[in-house]
């Protein structure tokens, strides 16, 4: 069966995106990102298209674009529409899927459920992408927990920016999870870093995600 998997991050600002990116260009992935809050004139889909080189993968439409920079219930309240989880559906493909969730995990979507919610119905496993700062071991152990304590399959950790190495045994090592990859701090990200990284993550450790 072609791999579908959600990519998700431990908090905003992470990298999601580009983590993305790379997921997709390695795999031959569709991209969904069922939810857009703000930049519509330059999505999160239009970024990723215009970072992925293969000519197979398939861009979905979101199921909610909402107009403001805001956590999705803000947004979506703004906009005067409610976001119901029921139209949220996977779409039908026989390609490899990414999905990309907007924000963290415990990010309000309605005034009942969150992203977690909605990875749950969603019925996939997800790809945690983390970021190393001041605090980022907390936020991803905390990550790693929530979806363990929903069930929810982990397939690894993704690193994403300058390496700290005393951060990322600790998080391997304490959750047991494997690192699926490291994408380093890139000054300028075009298609050739997304090649880049997408190779390495072919030659390593791609075959976990199938």
């Amino acid at each position: 069966m072609s791999p579908q998997l959600i990519v998700a991050g431990i908090g905003t600002e992470i990298g999601k995106t580009v983590a993305s990116a790379v997921l997709v260009e390695a795999l031959k992935a569709d991209y969904w990102k069922p939810i857009q809050s703000g930049e519509l004139a330059n999505s999160d889909t239009d970024v990723v298209r215009g970072l992925v080189s293969n000519p197979t993968s398939f861009f979905h439409p979101e199921a909610y674009r909402l107009t403001q920079p805001l956590s999705p219930h803000a947004a979506a309240k703004l906009d005067g529409v409610t976001i119901d989880l029921t139209n949220i559906q996977l779409p039908q493909t026989s390609q490899p899927l990414v999905v990309e969730l907007a924000g963290g995990l415990m990010v309000p979507l309605n005034n009942q459920d969150l992203n977690i919610d909605l990875v749950k119905q969603l019925g996939l496993p997800v790809v945690l992408v983390s970021r190393n700062y001041l605090g980022s071991i907390n936020h991803t152990l905390l990550s790693v927990e929530v979806c363990r304590s929903r069930a929810i399959p982990l397939l690894g950790i993704l690193f994403n920016g300058p390496t700290v190495e005393a951060t990322e045994s600790f998080i391997l090592s304490y959750t047991g999870l494997p690192c699926l990859g490291r994408i380093g701090q890139e000054e300028v990200v075009d298609k050739g870093v997304i090649r880049k990284y997408a190779r390495l993550l072919s030659q390593t450790n791609l075959p976990t995600l199938y």
